[in-house]
């Protein structure tokens, strides 16, 4: 069996992700559940879009041949006394700017692992701190799941595909790529300048945001792929994650870069 956890709200990037299941998986199942456990106070659970209908349909027009929409009341009957968390992998990055965030992840994935059993599991590299957080989390407990990542979806414009990007306003549609680009910024100073320092390309990356004045930088970092720590000099593949700000909507992205294979510069 193939599961695509999702949070509804469907797009392009979770039907490539229905799509990969498919096409791999004898069943896929999809879930479709806007879990509180990883909201904070003042986020955006009340208002996360939900259109459970047309989840149904695309869901099923990319191969799904189960959804799986519990309410809360059904997947919760009484309120949760057991809390999942990943330690070192959940602290920084989203951890810091969403405090508690990973272990409401980490409980609800648990949780949908254990109704699933033996399965793959398929997630998009978008929430690529997620992704690391699912697979350290499923291998320490021995679940008899594969997670599988995923490439993110992007817009012609290289936008990240997110349920959230429907808060945005056309001007801030127009700049939200920016984002995206600055990242670039960041691939291009490791594989083209040849720059080791990370401290150098997270600079790179946060100073070609800084152009765009609707922006606002939550964190812009060099990271192990693994790990998620910060090397001392890039000598191999690193993941770079940015999170910034435009107007009420939150976005994250990521990129991998890789140097070149001589290190003689």
């Amino acid at each position: 069996m193939g599961l695509v956890p999702t949070m509804g709200a469907l797009h392009a990037g979770h039907m490539s992700l229905i799509r990969k299941a498919s096409a791999e998986c004898d069943l896929v199942a999809v879930t479709d559940y806007v879990n509180p456990l990883q909201f904070g106070p003042s986020e955006d659970l009340a208002s996360y879009p939900a259109d459970l209908a047309r989840d149904c349909e695309l869901a099923a027009e990319a191969g799904a041949q189960v959804l799986f929409a519990p309410t809360t009341a059904e997947l919760w009957p009484h309120a949760p006394t057991t809390s999942v968390r990943v330690e070192g992998l959940t602290e920084a990055l989203e951890g810091s700017s969403r405090p508690g965030h990973f272990d409401g992840v980490a409980t609800i994935v648990t949780k949908l692992f254990s109704l699933a059993g033996p399965c793959w599991a398929y997630f998009g590299e978008k929430d690529y701190q997620q992704l690391a957080v699912v697979r350290r989390m499923a291998a320490d407990l021995s679940l008899p799941v594969e997670v599988i990542g995923c490439p993110i979806v992007r817009d012609p414009d290289g936008l990240a595909l997110s349920s959230r990007n429907a808060y945005l306003t056309s001007d801030e549609r127009q700049v939200a790529p920016h984002l995206y680009y600055a990242l670039l910024a960041g691939k291009r100073a490791i594989e083209d300048d040849v720059v080791h320092d990370p401290e150098a390309v997270a600079e790179a990356m946060a100073a070609s945001l800084a152009k765009q004045a609707l922006f606002t930088l939550d964190y812009a970092e060099v990271t192990d792929p693994d790990d998620l720590t910060r090397p001392g000099r890039i000598e191999a593949e690193v993941r770079l994650l940015m999170a910034a700000r435009i107007g009420r909507t939150r976005l994250i992205d990521n990129l991998s870069a890789t140097p070149p294979t001589s290190t003689d510069s």
